[in-house]
């Protein structure tokens, strides 16, 4: 998008935006479970409580600061935690102080992963397979996971009363999906197995996002979609404060490793440093490593996507790169891994109740 004018832009917004609206112009949605109850804001969100709240609430703090820090770079960060504070305070008197269910903690934490492998990886997965391929074999395996998921939403149905799974059953499955196909994507060679590898990864998350929205919204009936609008913040915060930022932590970290291991020397030609001279860190949370300078890098892949001839340095650097994001591959996928120990436990939790089943209102 970067490189489009901002009229293209602007249009691209704007479009969608008007045809939505008039879509849903003049339209009656039906109210809530807890709505027709005639529930308080504040007794909706006593299930989601100080603990759920807690993980909102850091979310949006590093939003802040993040924000901020865009702007300003002096933003002091302080600000954000602040704004953290006061909004755990805001729900800790809306709901008179109620700690929350442990479950709905867990599920927000879950999500947070969710958003992490599945949007997160989304932004770096046409980066990442057209470094290893090309810039247009990577856009192509976008659209084709894409198209993927669209089909498959539609069999949930299906999925759920013809094939028995329960949906916690089905968030386990998809995460063994997910698993598997971020490690055959970090082994992709050429472009027919990045389309059976990325396959087997579209399967795995076609159905994170709306089982877990689904899980809340049957589980906790009182906090309806305050929960899940608020699972659904979780996601998208986490998708660009986490999941894109680790995964780009992730790659230099692996590339810059690759590349010193191979040639020290090659390393110092291409290592990222400012305009004085200095080495570039990447940071993420409390890490820190190098990083490839992203022009020369640049430079490399389109004279690779030409057809030209690289120097030892260079083909040097490029193998390193690529290192970095088959190890990048099998990283990202330890987020479904831990996500599948989750849903394994919650399905052994649930049979240890009776099963999982959709709650009313007069039953919690």
């Amino acid at each position: 998008m970067g490189g489009l004018d901002w009229k293209i832009q602007l249009a691209l917004f704007l479009v969608p935006t008007v045809i939505y609206g008039i879509m849903f112009m003049g339209q009656k949605f039906p109210k809530s479970e807890a709505s027709e109850k005639g529930l308080s804001f504040g007794e909706m969100l006593k299930d989601v409580g100080i603990l759920g709240g807690l993980v909102v609430c850091l979310l949006v703090g590093m939003f802040v600061n993040f924000a901020g820090g865009v702007f300003t770079p002096s933003f002091p960060t302080w600000i954000g935690w602040a704004v953290c504070i006061a909004s755990i305070a805001g729900i800790a008197y809306l709901t008179k102080f109620s700690i929350g269910a442990f479950l709905m903690l867990v599920l927000f934490i879950t999500h947070a992963l969710i958003g992490a492998v599945e949007l997160g990886t989304d932004g770096w997965i046409q980066n990442i397979t057209g470094n290893i391929l090309t810039v247009e074999q990577g856009k192509i395996l976008f659209v084709f996971t894409s198209l993927i998921m669209f089909g498959l939403r539609f069999c949930a149905d299906f999925i759920e009363n013809k094939l028995g799974l329960s949906p916690i059953g089905l968030l386990f499955v998809c995460s063994i999906f997910a698993v598997i196909g971020l490690n055959l994507a970090s082994n992709i060679t050429s472009f027919g197995l990045a389309f059976v590898a990325l396959a087997v990864y579209a399967i795995g998350k076609t159905f994170f996002w709306p089982t877990m929205l689904a899980v809340v919204g049957d589980r906790f009936p009182k906090s309806g979609a305050v929960a899940m609008s608020l699972m659904g913040g979780i996601g998208m915060m986490s998708a660009g404060l986490i999941g894109s930022v680790g995964l780009g932590f992730a790659k230099d970290h692996f590339s810059t490793e690759a590349l010193k291991a191979a040639d020290p020397a090659v390393y110092a030609d291409y290592k990222a440093v400012d305009s004085d001279g200095n080495d570039v860190s990447s940071k993420f949370f409390v890490f820190e490593s190098g990083a490839l300078d992203g022009k020369k890098m640049g430079a490399i892949k389109e004279k690779l996507d030409g057809g030209k001839e690289l120097t030892e340095a260079e083909a040097m650097a490029a193998a390193a790169s690529i290192e970095g994001d088959r190890k990048t591959l099998r990283a990202d996928a330890f987020i479904p891994a831990i996500m599948a120990v989750i849903f394994l436990l919650l399905f052994f939790y649930f049979k240890a109740k009776g099963g999982y089943r959709p709650l009313r209102i007069d039953e919690v």
